[in-house]
């Protein structure tokens, strides 16, 4: 995620500085060395393309967009980063505007018919540089609406949206415009970001975007003071203090600031953040962890899942499908899903997940029966146990111990007899 500031000086005559450049090059070395795919990503245009605090707009304004002279000073500076990299194979792809022009703002209303414009422009000039990398083209409004992309803009080009569910966590956002219109363009659709909330929803996420053959990037992977990201920062003792200010509180001790700002930069460091497993095993949709039972597979009927009713539609979470997902709370403050599934009798539902390396897994379940007594059975690879549920009450039941291959596995929930409430999975060592 580039700013701009970092490669181009401020003012009326502005010229490029070597600072910023220099640290593009050692990412992109980092990378090489590490086999990872680079996606360079405007995050903050010059002038400013959305107007928010993402992209570092000196008046909180889209001026990307207000003043030609900042549309000339972006064009220059995708023309020398296509031209340092055009031959570089770790970089994939530029990414040319980063949620350009929001509509809650009133930006998007005054200046989104010059979105296509610019875009064509861009595309035009770093093609006389560089006719080989991709090139992907975020839609205005936080890069999700894509009304404006009626026809393809140009060959090798890949289309962006972001995914946040930022309602509650009983909405698994819809993608079906975005398949829609990849259909329409033929062309590759990708997400740029998705994250900001748990687990529940990471896991289903990954399988939903894999089942519908879209990549994505989760952002962002290191934040601070958080428990959500697969890394966070130590936040410094005085940071508050600095983020007071940005606000329009009372300004630092500079001596204070500048040990913060140090402070910052060790904690930053890889070695110096806290690692979290279960994140990046909800990502990968792996094992050790929870599975949700809400985030059964994305296949469909018969594949994975079969209810009785197919006409029935959920009230929550996946409204397009008929297994009925239920919310154990209603509370707005519970940032990620207090949900459960009703299976009745002979229903079943399959998830499917990843073990990095070949070993032994205690299965539980969580459930209550909304019955006398439930049956069940639990089918792992083919290894079968039957299960008797007893207790109106969420609680977990031990399944049994498994040996598990690597790589891809899957598990099968059916009820024998009898009806219960399922909300979750357990596998760990």
């Amino acid at each position: 995620a580039l700013n701009s500031k970092l490669f181009l000086t401020e003012g009326d005559n502005p010229v490029f500085v070597d600072e910023g450049f220099i640290l593009m090059d050692s990412l992109v070395s980092w990378c090489t060395k590490h086999k990872l795919y680079v996606i360079i990503d405007m995050h903050g245009a010059p002038g400013g393309q959305t107007g928010a605090n993402i992209d570092d707009s000196p008046n909180d304004l889209p001026e990307l967009f207000m003043d030609l002279k900042n549309q000339d000073r972006l064009v220059d500076l995708w023309v020398r980063i296509a031209a340092r990299y055009k031959n570089n194979p770790t970089v994939a792809a530029y990414d040319l505007l980063n949620e350009p022009l929001p509509v809650n703002t009133g930006s998007a209303d005054k200046y989104k018919h010059l979105l296509v414009p610019l875009y064509q422009r861009l595309i035009r000039e770093i093609r006389k540089v560089d006719p080989k990398h991709m090139i992907t083209l975020e839609g205005f409004d936080w890069s999700n609406d894509w009304s404006l992309f009626d026809k393809p803009l140009a060959d090798n080009v890949f289309y962006q949206f972001h995914y946040y569910c930022w309602g509650r966590p009983d909405q698994l956002n819809d993608i079906s415009q975005f398949l829609k219109k990849r259909e329409e363009l033929n062309t590759p659709v990708w997400v740029g970001e998705t994250g900001e909330k748990g687990n529940t929803i990471y896991w289903a996420t990954t399988q939903y975007f894999e089942a519908n053959n879209i990549g994505f990037s989760f952002w962002p992977w290191k934040k601070m003071d958080t428990q959500n990201t697969p890394y966070s920062i130590k936040k410094p003792l005085y940071w508050d203090l600095i983020a007071e200010y940005t606000r329009g509180g009372p300004k630092p001790d500079p001596k204070l600031a500048e040990e913060t700002f140090n402070q910052f930069l060790e904690n930053i460091k890889l070695d110096q953040c806290q690692y979290f497993e279960d994140v990046c095993n909800a990502i990968m949709t792996r094992i050790p962890g929870k599975i949700q039972a809400e985030n059964y597979g994305h296949e469909g009927f018969m594949i994975s899942y079969y209810v009785k009713d197919t006409s029935f539609r959920s009230a929550f979470y996946r409204k397009n499908e008929p297994v009925n997902i239920v919310l154990d709370s209603e509370d707005e403050k519970v940032f990620w899903s207090e949900q459960s599934i009703i299976l009745k009798d002979k229903e079943w539902v399959i998830y499917t997940f990843n073990n990095r390396k070949k070993g032994g897994y205690q299965v539980d379940l969580s459930a209550a029966v909304l019955s006398k007594d439930a049956v069940i059975d639990v089918t792992i690879n083919g290894n079968n146990v039957a299960k008797k549920i007893e207790g109106g009450t969420l609680a977990k039941h031990p399944v049994g111990y498994f040996t598990l291959p690597a790589g891809t596995n899957k598990i099968q929930v059916r009820v024998r007899s009898g009806s219960l409430k399922l909300d979750y999975l357990d596998l760990y060592h």
